[in-house]
């Protein structure tokens, strides 16, 4: 099966040999098959079906591909399996990570001056590692400011002990964004007694995700409190913040300290072990829905492109990664980068990283390796501004329109680019609002979320933009075969010659990092 297979794709690949194909530098020895040819064989379709899959396991996991629950392990073992079916050498890395969930959905309502209910995730949110209480109280404002300052991470809301002299025990606590995190304000809100905290958004105007008036989600970093803590908007915080307010706040939630999960790393029986070509996407959902487009999109088009490039012989070894963790904060990306030795880390040459690939209002967005957009975090380590023109070559041939996107450091390249590994990407956008002229340039709707269902049950097979996931999966295998053939590499030829990078300091889009000031 697997020798017919193998005719079938060379044939393709001869016929296709005769087509115009995109001028990339990273050109392969002339005795190597043409990577770009090879990369037709990897389709859309073929990513569909993967996603198909996606969603099915969800169904019969609760709704849900969370790492530390058994979606996510149905997900490695479908992975893996397929993996090991087309020759791969599989690996399943387990690491352990504080794991958190909502068993119940959590309500917030006020009860005083007058009632008033406030509606889950559009009006207020749950901090991942949460406690779990139901508690009906009044809300007490712990130095607060309103109006807000005109800078933006200046509020010092619940940083000091000092903040809650003359709380009442047995209040909630009212507390702004800030200068510290939610984690030190939650925990020295439970010192102080509080019976909940409430965590509003800064106040200051901005565009996308500079905006800190719009609904405000996060994470605690760990399950130090056993309290409910919520996040919310500046409107309703400055409404909260007003005398004799009383709410009701539940929520029904699991904390693990010591929950165990998993990477899936695959690696190709062919090509030069000193020179590692990564290629990896998240594998989790977060725990309110299956994660289709994030990240099932990019987890479908790296398996897809493994699976046809284990039938060639490559002349430098590739190396697929499906990571665990991510939206609790890249721990399984982390876990991998913190665990390799000086000289493992060496011979990997770049990494690519795909994460939201499909999102139905989308944008075709570009890590900006070199920083050319001048936004956001510096350029990533050297190397990052070929990868990222690799990508734009490959855009530019098919007539495609692209963007840059920063290269902010907060999705699995993160650590990556931290130790000095040249990486890139690809991204379609989440919870972030298209332009007008963004909207002329790649269609699609103006004011409306990249991906309506970003970190939401509706993220289903439904949400899948099919043209944004066919381009994209061309662009997975195009710069995949390119670089598995590629004599000289973003990284360099020689072992230990990557040079330290930059992690960035904001985030693509916003899933939950462990420790990061909000």
């Amino acid at each position: 099966m697997r020798a017919r297979a193998y005719k079938g794709l060379l044939a393709a690949v001869t016929a296709a040999s005769a087509l115009v194909l995109p001028v990339i530098s990273a050109t392969p020895a002339a005795a190597d098959p043409d990577p770009r040819a090879l990369s037709k064989s990897v389709t859309g379709l073929g990513v569909k079906r993967h996603l198909v899959k996606f969603q099915q396991i969800a169904d019969a996991n609760g709704g849900t591909r969370a790492s530390g629950t058994s979606g996510y392990d149905a997900s490695v073992a479908y992975v893996a399996d397929r993996l090991r079916r087309a020759g791969y050498k599989v690996t399943l890395q387990e690491f352990e990570f504080p794991f958190f969930r909502e068993i119940t959905e959590s309500s917030l309502q006020r009860v005083a001056p007058s009632a008033k209910t406030y509606v889950r995730n559009t009006d207020f949110r749950t901090m991942t590692y949460s406690g779990s209480g139901n508690v009906t109280a009044a809300v007490q404002a712990v130095d607060v400011m309103i109006p807000p300052s005109p800078t933006p991470n200046t509020s010092t809301s619940g940083c000091e002990a000092s903040d809650f002299a003359g709380f009442t025990a047995g209040n909630i606590a009212l507390m702004q964004r800030g200068t510290c995190s939610f984690q030190i304000k939650a925990e020295n809100a439970q010192a102080a007694g509080a019976s909940g905290v409430i965590i509003f958004n800064e106040g200051q105007p901005g565009e996308g995700a500079n905006d800190r008036r719009v609904l405000l989600g996060g994470t605690l970093g760990a399950p130090t409190v056993n309290i409910p803590v919520v996040g919310t908007t500046y409107a309703i915080g400055e409404e909260l913040a007003a005398a004799g307010t009383t709410v009701t706040l539940v929520t029904n939630t699991e904390s693990d300290l010591h929950r165990k999960t998993h990477n899936v790393l695959a690696e190709s029986r062919w090509g030069d072990a000193d020179k590692v070509v990564m290629v990896g996407a998240h594998l989790d959902s977060v725990p309110e829905g299956p994660g289709i487009n994030d990240n099932g999109s990019g987890s479908a088009g790296v398996l897809e492109t493994a699976l046809k490039a284990g039938l060639f012989p490559t002349k430098n070894k590739l190396r697929f990664a499906f990571w665990g963790a991510e939206e609790l904060g890249l721990l399984g990306s982390e876990h991998y980068v913190a665990n390799l030795s000086a000289e493992e880390r060496a011979k990997i040459k770049l990494y690519l990283n795909f994460d939201m690939i499909a999102s139905p209002n989308y944008t075709f967005g570009i890590y900006d390796g070199d920083n050319s957009d001048g936004v956001g975090a510096p350029a990533g380590p050297a190397g990052s501004d070929q990868i990222e023109k690799l990508f734009e070559s490959y855009f530019k041939t098919i007539g495609q329109p692209y963007t840059g996107t920063d290269f902010t450091g907060r999705s699995d390249y993160g650590p990556f680019i931290e130790v000095g590994i040249p990486a890139g990407g690809l991204f379609t956008g989440a919870e972030g609002i298209k332009t007008a002229e963004e909207a002329a340039k790649f269609g699609g709707e103006a004011g409306v979320a990249y991906d309506k269902c970003y970190h939401l049950a509706c993220d289903t097979i439904d949400n899948i933009n099919d043209k944004a996931l066919k381009v994209n999966t061309g662009a997975i295998a195009t710069a995949t075969f390119v670089y598995a053939y590629s004599a000289q590499l973003p990284g360099g030829g020689t072992p230990g010659s990557n040079q330290p990078g930059t992690g960035g300091g904001g985030h693509d889009h916003e899933h939950d990092h462990v420790g990061v000031p909000m």
